[in-house]
This record gives structure tokens, C-alpha cells and sequence, in this order.
């Protein structure tokens, strides 16, 4: 219920259409054609279907030369794929803390964070941003501030298809860009992803290891260790589908998001985490200080909960993931204050009217009863 996928029957036309075309290997025309319409659509050159978020964002700090001895600045406050590909290269996190406004990286921290890793000669391979819950990251600010560091930019747009940052897509930004289509994204291939770029020798060269490195002979020749992250044409023809219909389903969260403005609307010590005229709304969070606002999230959740409504937490912070404990980074306590009064309410576009009122309701009843 939180953010379930959007399927109806223009997928079925096009799953069934690939299907009886034979290109069910992962090649295809309608993985061709998905990368074609996904690079129009957010404005970039080069678009390579994959098989997860997480793999595009591997290949595209390989792309720009991450590997061992390097930190990546990494957003402690994210899913943990955005940290895990960091490791995939062998180089290591950097965790910053975020802006409490919006959740992205908060860019005082970051320049702080780059001037003390350059005093310090430490290598950095990478900033990695992440556009949160949909909402881009303040890159008028980010990107001039990686330049003068010399440092490439990654964008983490898994969340954010569909959202733009002062009129410019979400995915077009930095060296390369990654989003992700999993069962809960706002548009989904049941699994995949693809890597977006302005750089056809990035395209290439991820292209190629996602292949798993073959060379262009008649025979299985390989060079460099490759991976196994061809998104499948069954899938891209999933994905075309819900990319005909991605407008509808960004309005449909949009006004979802509306409707949980007006309920908490006026009540104090509580918001709406990142709202923004340029969000997709994929996932909406709200916060709220309990000394503010007289209940707390988990409150809120246990609520929900007993009405039969999934909520979650905010994302736990990566420095404070067991996986990551000692990993070295620039904190300021804002990912955990979020962490620790955030709620994700449910946010799907595939809520019907009917669901969407049981919901409503239940926030009501327990406003009234906190009031």
C-alpha cells in the first residue's frame, strides 16, 4: 500500500507484444526503444537500461574512474544501494549529513566536507548526490562547488524520475546519472534501472561491462571483468508502457501529497519533509517534533498500523547502519533528528478513492483525538 505498483492493461499490451515478437533474450527492439524515450525524456544523450539502480550507479562511478584509495561523498541519509555501489568499487564512503529542510545533502556540509578532505591530500573519486523522496538535490549550488574541487558529480535520481530542479529533469545532471524502476518506484520493470548520461565514451564503456565485458569477436573474448546488468526486452517493453503513463501517475501522487498537506496544515512542529512544486512526490514523508506538535510519528505509525494502513520511517542514516559503523564523514544530527520523527505515509498512484478516504480518515481520527 505504501507505494505498490501502477500496472492496468496498456502493460499487458505491451509485455504481450514483446512476448509474441520472439525477443524474449536481453536484447530487443523495446530495450532500444525504451533507452531512446527515456534519454528524450529527461533530456540527456545516452541511456543504458540495466538491471537495477544499483547497477547503474556502480557502472557510472566506474565511469569516472572510482576504485580503490578514493572517497565518495556519499548522503548519510539515503537507501542503502547509494553507499553499497561506493563499496562495489572498492573505494569508501564519506557520509555527509543533509539539509533539514529537504533531506538532500546540505551543501555547507558539503563544501566543508571537500576542503577537509583536499587539506587532508585525501583522493575524492566522487560526489554522489541523491534527489530524496523525489525532490531534486540544490544543484545550483553542488555542481559549481564539485567544479572548483574538480570533482565529478553522480546523480542518484532512483527516486526522482519525473521531478526537475528549476525546469531541468531529474537524471540530467552531473557525469552520470542512475534511476531506478523497482516494484515501488514511481514507475517500475518489476526490477531495473538505467544509467543516463551527456557522454557517449560513459554509454560505451558501461554498456560493455554490463554485457559482461564481451568483445565484439566471434567468439567469448574478455579483457576486463565484466558484470551480468542487461536490463531483459520483456522488461523494457514493461517499462514503455508505464512511461506512456508516468504524467498520470506523478499527478496522481502529486495530489495525494496535496491532500496530506491539507490535514496537517496549521498544526505546529509539523510538515511535510520536502515539499516542492519540482518533487515527483514519490514517497511522502511527514515530520513532526513532538514537543511541537503533542504526538509523535510513532504515534502517528501505530495508529495507521492498527487501521491496517503500512507506513515506514524515514531511511535510517547510513553511519548509523552496523554495516558502516566507523566509516568516516562530516554529521551534524539533522538525518538522525529526521530519522527519528519522520514517517512515510502511503503514496502510491495505485491507491484508489476508497483507500485514499480509509487513510485520510485514520489521520483525521487521530489529529482529533491529539488535538
Amino acid at each position: 500500500m505504501l507505494s505498490s505498483p501502477d500496472i492496468g492493461p496498456l502493460e499487458q499490451e505491451y509485455v504481450l507484444a514483446a512476448l509474441r515478437s520472439g525477443w524474449v533474450a536481453p536484447i530487443g527492439p523495446d530495450l532500444d526503444a525504451f533507452e531512446r524515450e527515456l534519454a528524450e525524456r529527461t533530456g540527456v544523450a545516452h541511456a543504458v537500461a540495466l538491471s537495477s539502480g544499483t547497477a547503474a550507479l556502480h557502472l557510472a562511478l566506474l565511469g569516472v574512474g572510482v576504485g580503490p584509495g578514493d572517497v565518495v561523498v556519499v548522503p548519510t541519509l539515503t537507501f542503502a544501494a547509494t553507499a553499497n555501489a561506493v563499496v562495489y568499487t572498492g573505494a569508501t564512503p564519506y557520509f555527509v549529513d543533509c539539509d533539514p529542510a529537504t533531506g538532500n545533502l546540505d551543501p555547507d556540509l558539503l563544501g566543508a566536507a571537500l576542503a577537509g578532505l583536499r587539506r587532508d591530500s585525501t583522493p575524492v573519486g566522487a560526489v554522489l548526490t541523491v534527489d530524496l523522496f523525489g525532490l531534486c538535490a540544490d544543484y545550483d549550488r553542488v555542481l559549481p562547488m564539485c567544479e572548483r574541487y574538480g570533482v565529478p558529480v553522480i546523480e542518484d535520481a532512483a527516486e526522482a524520475l519525473g521531478a526537475d530542479h528549476r525546469g531541468r529533469p531529474a537524471g540530467s545532471f552531473g557525469q552520470a546519472a542512475a534511476l531506478s524502476f523497482n516494484g515501488n518506484k514511481i514507475m517500475t520493470t518489476s526490477g531495473g534501472g538505467m544509467l543516463l548520461t551527456a557522454h557517449a565514451a560513459l554509454a560505451d564503456r558501461a554498456r560493455y561491462l554490463a554485457t559482461q565485458a564481451r568483445l565484439p569477436v566471434p567468439h567469448y573474448e574478455h579483457t576486463d571483468i565484466g558484470y551480468n546488468y542487461r536490463l531483459s526486452n520483456v522488461l523494457a517493453a514493461l517499462g514503455r508502457a508505464q512511461l506512456c503513463r508516468l504524467d498520470e501517475m506523478i499527478a496522481r501522487r502529486r495530489d495525494l501529497r496535496r491532500r496530506y498537506g491539507k490535514l496537517f496544515a496549521g498544526l505546529e512542529g509539523v510538515r511535510i519533509l520536502g515539499d516542492s512544486d519540482g518533487t515527483n512526490a514519490w514517497l511522502t514523508p511527514v515530520v513532526a517534533d513532538p514537543e511541537e506538535a503533542g504526538w509523535s510519528t510513532t504515534e502517528l505509525a501505530a495508529h495507521l498500523t492498527a487501521a491496517r494502513i503500512e507506513t515506514r520511517p524515514i531511511w535510517k542514516p547510513m553511519h548509523l547502519q552496523p554495516v558502516f559503523a566507523g566509516r568516516p564523514g562530516l554529521l551534524s544530527g539533522a538525518a538522525e533528528r529526521l530519522f527519528d520523527t519522520g514517517l512515510i505515509l502511503p503514496s502510491g498512484s495505485s491507491l484508489g478513492e476508497e483507500q485514499i478516504a480509509h487513510v485520510t480518515a485514520a489521520i483525521t481520527e487521530f489529529l482529533d483525538d491529539h488535538a
